[in-house]
């Protein structure tokens, strides 16, 4: 049975450029773990950190144990986005090129303006990539979306985003739900994860490993997490998915998560665990 799993772990993205506050805060990385022993919610103040923390839990997992850990950026970019910049049209071949252009140091310092900047000049410049910081002086990455979609050969959103309208697009690198942001420092990490041993990532991997890395999208929770009152949402998020991720894996309908119908495109695209499942989700936490 491949959806079952001893532990599950929900990250909660940031693409800060500083350090989040000492305090306990929002807009920071929020790491919920669920397992047999209950849901904790773990607060990190740099992507550096938060790497050392699920790399501890992949290498400390007890001999024989499964771990889930979903992640909430996008894995992937619609079709044809990866044959444009990279020559492959795998999801993999984005991730490397990432991984070798982000720079991103210990104090969340990063240059993914830049490199959104230079992705748009590459693909003939002023999209698909948009949003900065105002005066940030990048010719190629406009500061709001005035990006024709159609006319640049791309789509604005992936299929799976059908199932969840309120999902922000891929490209949205600035302000308030900037997902690409969270992609650009973030998939450099999953391709440094990819690469340790018994790590699959799905759905471009089967999901039989004894470690998957995967996307979540926490704001399918958005009822139970408004019911949860934490004054800290990002926290509720990463608690609760968690918890009901591993409920579902506990219980034998996490499965159906992973089996649920995707379009070809998914192949590149990638696919979000949970979308097409609220009720099963919600579900999961009354149990």
């Amino acid at each position: 049975m491949t959806a079952v799993f001893d532990r599950v772990v929900v990250a909660d993205w940031s693409s800060a450029a500083v350090p989040s506050p000492p305090r306990e805060s929002a807009d920071a990385i929020w790491i919920g773990v669920s397992d047999a022993g209950g849901t904790t919610a773990r607060y990190c103040r740099t992507r550096a950190e938060a790497e050392a923390v699920l790399r501890g839990l992949i290498a400390g997992r007890p001999a024989g144990a499964r771990l889930l850990i979903g992640f909430d950026f996008p894995m992937g970019y619609p079709q044809g986005f990866a044959a444009r910049l990279t020559g492959s049209p795998g999801a993999r071949a984005v991730w490397r090129w990432l991984a070798r252009h982000i720079n991103d140091d210990a104090r969340n310092a990063n240059n993914r303006f830049a490199v959104a900047d230079a992705i748009n000049g590459r693909l003939g410049g002023r999209g698909p990539f948009w949003g900065r910081p105002a005066g940030a002086g990048l010719a190629f990455l406009p500061a709001r979306k005035e990006v024709d979609y159609a006319a640049l050969g791309l789509s604005e959103r992936r299929q799976v985003e059908q199932l969840v309208p309120g999902a922000q697009p891929v490209w949205k690198c600035y302000t308030t739900g900037s997902v690409g942001g969270q992609a650009l420092v973030g998939l450099p990490l999953i391709d440094r994860l990819a690469a340790l041993p018994d790590v699959a990532v799905w759905p471009f991997d089967p999901p039989g490993s004894p470690v998957v890395l995967a996307e979540v999208y926490p704001s399918l929770l958005r009822r139970a997490v408004r019911a949860a009152g934490d004054p800290i949402r990002d926290r509720a998020q990463a608690r609760l998915l968690s918890q009901a991720l591993f409920r579902l894996a506990r219980d034998g309908g996490l499965q159906a998560l992973l089996d649920t119908h995707r379009p070809p495109a998914a192949a590149e695209e990638g696919w979000i665990l949970g979308a097409g499942h609220v009720a099963a989700l919600e579900a999961a936490l009354c149990a």
